[in-house]
């Protein structure tokens, strides 16, 4: 079996896991890609005075389609109120995102372990209480847990799609807690692509491409897991797709709202 994909960096390259991943098939034009896409909805005339309201947008459609790839409702109902377990929990963990960006760089573990309170807070059994926020045990947890937090608190030069691929890979693939692992996974990831520098307002919507096509988004992630050359490339590349149409989602929130 291959290794999981921060073990294996780390044996290949000490101090910085992520950096051989920029040698892999397709890689770099999957980021320079996805950067440029990102970069431009950002210079749209809208998000220079009013992306506080497009990002507000960009988070709750986010929310809405993570929460749709877990089983969840995907339209919020007309009065507002909100009783599906799933979607609540994903837009708990969606408004909390601003929140939890200076915890995530300094902490990734708490910032975690309160996303995971916030997601499953309707799921857990009554009487489980104690479980939210707390990873299951087991020392392969623990270790790919506390690597993916060296990485994220500085621990790589990588670029931001890379960096916040394997921050939603692994958390994917690992499913640290039992219960709302993906809302977890990519909400991690929204937050690894804010504090990267790639979508430092929060624009881009990529949660829209796995939600469109989501045999394509497992099968890609299940290549991650697997840990050979090939399916982490694949996830990657897959990755900055989805970043891609996440720019074009965000151009056509900015395009409809006028500041």
């Amino acid at each position: 079996m291959a290794q999981p994909v921060l073990c294996a960096g780390v044996n290949a390259v000490a101090g910085d896991p992520l950096a051989p991943l920029l040698d892999l098939p397709g890689v770099r034009e999957a980021v320079a890609a996805a950067r440029d896409a990102v970069a431009e909805v950002h210079k749209h005339p809208t998000n220079r005075r009013g992306w506080p309201t497009t990002a507000a947008e960009a988070s709750v459609r986010a929310a809405r389609a993570s929460a749709a790839l877990d089983g969840g409702a995907v339209d919020i109902p007309p009065g507002g109120e909100v009783t599906d377990p799933v979607l609540a929990g994903a837009l708990r963990v969606a408004e909390s995102i601003g929140h939890l960006l200076t915890t995530w760089e300094r902490a990734p573990l708490q910032a975690l372990a309160r996303m995971h309170v916030l997601a499953a807070a309707d799921l857990v059994p009554a009487g489980h209480a104690d479980e939210l926020g707390r990873p299951r045990p087991g020392e392969e947890i623990a270790a790919r847990l506390n690597l993916l937090a060296q990485v994220v608190a500085g621990g790589t030069s990588a670029p931001g799609l890379v960096v916040a691929a394997v921050v939603h890979g692994e958390l994917l693939s690992l499913t640290p807690f039992g219960t709302a692992d993906g809302v977890v996974a990519r909400a991690a990831a929204r937050l690894a692509a804010i504090s990267s520098g790639l979508d430092p307002k929060g624009l881009a919507v990529p949660e829209v491409e796995y939600l469109r096509r989501p045999d394509e988004y497992r099968s890609a992630a299940a290549g991650f897991a697997a840990g050979d050359p090939e399916g982490v490339a694949g996830w990657l590349r897959y990755c900055g797709k989805a970043m891609e149409t996440g720019a074009r989602e965000a151009r056509s929130i900015a395009d409809s709202v006028r500041v």
